[in-house]
């Protein structure tokens, strides 16, 4: 490998870092989106599946930062792929199988991931604005990624871990960013939204049983219909967000602990 293809690498794996010691899980700060290296494909579909061909349990599929940008991969079983640093803008990834794979500092703006599977993937410092996930099962999962916008319409994180790495405070605050994301019917039973910036989000018939919102963020979010059983809601701040005709609201923890609750839109 040459010096200059070494410091290339380096590069695009160190970019998270780089970026969350500035304080923020922005990656995109200062990046052109419009470069081949965000739009463009290093390989192949026949490609990736001759690499998946040849994977096995103790050498699992690995494209760590590889281009994989728009590229139609819908159906393939990518589970265990490592895939740490990828970048799959606008890939179609449809009804996949990611389930284990690591997706730690992965690119998929805009990314297709309707009806995929990712159970107990990895998705640490992943940049996922505006990716869809309708009906995609992330149950599981470990989630500390930026889905600002993203469409999770049906989806499950049930048992998902989507709260605040509290040991890793360097590198920023690391959590999931599910900002202005349309979580419509969501399955969230038991999952950990601690801290979680859920600011404008849409919940509406969402499924929060069990659910640990501490300390989450969830001014102007939409909790229409919500099934709030079991959720805790300590330190939440419910700035402005709308809990009208929520299921088990008698039975939620802690919602006189939550902040801002005289701003609540309750009809």
């Amino acid at each position: 490998m040459t010096r200059t293809v070494a410091l290339a690498t380096l590069a695009a794996l160190g970019l998270a870092l780089v970026t969350m010691t500035a304080g923020a899980q922005d990656m995109m700060r200062g990046v052109d989106l419009t470069s081949p290296a965000m739009v463009s494909a290093e390989m192949t579909r026949p490609e990736v599946e001759a690499v998946l061909a040849k994977a096995s349990a103790a050498q699992p599929a690995d494209f760590t930062g590889k281009r994989l940008s728009g590229l139609d991969l819908s159906g393939l079983d990518l589970s265990n792929a490592v895939l740490r640093a990828a970048r799959l803008n606008k890939t179609k990834l449809r009804n996949a199988k990611l389930d284990r794979a690591i997706l730690d500092q992965a690119w998929l703006l805009d990314a297709d991931l309707t009806g995929a599977s990712l159970k107990g993937a990895h998705l640490f410092a992943s940049q996922m604005a505006r990716a869809r996930f309708d009906g995609a099962n992330l149950s599981g999962a470990r989630i500390a990624a930026d889905l600002t916008g993203a469409s999770m319409v049906g989806a499950s994180i049930a048992d998902a871990n989507l709260g605040a790495d509290m040991r890793n405070q360097s590198m920023g605050l690391m959590r999931a960013v599910l900002r202005s994301a349309n979580l419509e019917r969501l399955n969230a039973r038991n999952a950990d939204l601690s801290r979680a910036d859920l600011e404008f989000a849409v919940l509406r018939d969402a499924d929060l049983s069990g659910a640990s919102l501490k300390g989450a963020e969830l001014g102007g979010a939409d909790l229409t219909g919500a099934i709030v059983i079991g959720a805790d809601f300590d330190g939440a701040d419910l700035v402005s967000a709308k809990l009208i005709a929520p299921n088990g609201l008698d039975r939620a923890k802690n919602l006189d602990k939550a902040k801002n609750r005289e701003r609540l839109i309750r009809k």
